[in-house]
């Protein structure tokens, strides 16, 4: 197994483009890693160094206590897998997995090894004999899998490998592909823009946008303690609510302050606004899940008017509008009903996030 390792990693394309700006990364060996980030955030970029197929423009990535910069592909053994199955359709699946052996010069009885090696660790050995024209999206995806571990790779990079496929398809080749990387137990990165498969499949994700590294954590630290307001706004579905607040102090007691609420704080944030002394202006930041309704109000609730329901089978949806025209998302039981513009009481729990209006940085991550 390999560990990568990333260091001060720039990419600049031709016209001063900026594609990833000073990357950090340090990957450990027979880790299941997720580059997660929007369309234009770098992570593609930063899988094509990492494998070769771009120069980068200053920076280091090591492959152990190996320097790769100057490597080419072919010295790196990395395996990589498309959302384009990039396969040969009028040749076998035996042949199309063989082909990088080929290429190698390898014996027939090596191949025919590794081949039947590959095919019986995906399940596949019964498709050896088929022409790929004839297979289905998740057969065809598997046979470029097999394609890329049959040379036993140091590290397999896939970029956005089952995008394509439908949900159902999707659903069971992130179990597969879950399974398989903890059987091969080979270091892994996988680039996606969907959350769910970061969240589900990686040990580790990093997030990116508009090339720049937001946090690295695990599915759950991202998720319950974002670095950034984009993080926050990226991870969740639905996502979370934000809201612009100033923070004032009252007899002791923190409060988060807006012309629609005004929030308390817990004596734990408190503290640690009480030591980042001069912040006023900022932005609230609470998940769905976090927000209770009732239909009477209470010691600090905000008052909302019902916009819309999205019943979605084991809960449903709210989009309140508040008083000041802001609309929030709260995630309510199944059997909520309540008629259009009718008045609601929002209740605000712990974990609240308070994040810097110029940086976009949590004020209370640590």
């Amino acid at each position: 197994m390999t560990s990568l390792t990333l260091k001060d990693v720039w990419k600049i394309y031709e016209g001063n483009v900026l594609a990833v700006k000073d990357l950090n990364l340090s990957i450990q060996e027979g880790e299941f890693f997720a580059l997660l980030g929007p369309s234009g955030c770098g992570k593609s970029s930063t899988l094509r160094m990492i494998a070769g197929l771009e120069k980068i423009t200053r920076g280091e990535i090591w492959f152990d206590h190996t320097l790769v910069n100057d490597l080419e592909p072919r010295e790196r053994n990395v395996a990589m897998v498309f959302e384009t199955y990039a396969l040969y359709p009028y040749l076998s699946v035996y042949e199309n997995i063989a082909f990088p052996l080929r290429i190698r010069g390898w014996s027939k009885e090596k191949i025919d090894q590794k081949v039947r090696w590959a095919a019986d660790f995906l399940g596949i050995t019964e498709l050896l004999p088929m022409r790929v024209r004839g297979l289905s999206g998740g057969q065809m995806q598997s046979v470029g899998i097999g394609r890329a571990i049959v040379r036993e790779p140091s590290i397999l990079l896939m970029d956005e490998p089952i995008s394509h496929l439908e949900a159902r398809q999707r659903a069971r080749m992130r179990e597969e592909l879950v399974e398989l990387q903890k059987r091969l137990g080979t270091t892994s990165v996988y680039v996606t823009h969907d959350q769910v498969e970061a969240m589900t499949m990686a040990s580790r994700i990093a997030v990116m946008n508009l090339g720049e590294l937001q946090q690295v954590g695990t599915p759950k630290e991202v998720y319950a303690r974002p670095r950034t307001e984009f993080v926050g706004g990226f991870i969740g579905e639905p996502p979370m609510n934000f809201a612009d607040c100033e923070i004032q102090r009252e007899d002791g007691r923190f409060y988060a302050v807006s012309p629609s609420f005004k929030i308390p704080l817990s004596a734990e944030l408190g503290d640690k606004l009480q030591a980042r002394k001069g912040i006023a202006k900022t932005r609230l930041g609470i998940r769905p899940e976090s927000i209770s309704v009732s239909a009477q109000p209470s010691d600090y609730s905000v008052k909302g008017l019902v916009y819309v329901l999205e019943p979605q089978g084991e809960r449903t949806i709210l989009t309140t509008r508040l008083e000041n025209g802001e609309y929030f998302l709260v995630e309510v039981p199944p059997d909520f009903s309540a008629e259009t513009d009718s008045v609601i009481h929002l209740q605000f729990r712990e974990p609240i996030h308070l994040f810097d209006t110029a940086s976009g940085i949590n004020l209370f991550y640590e």
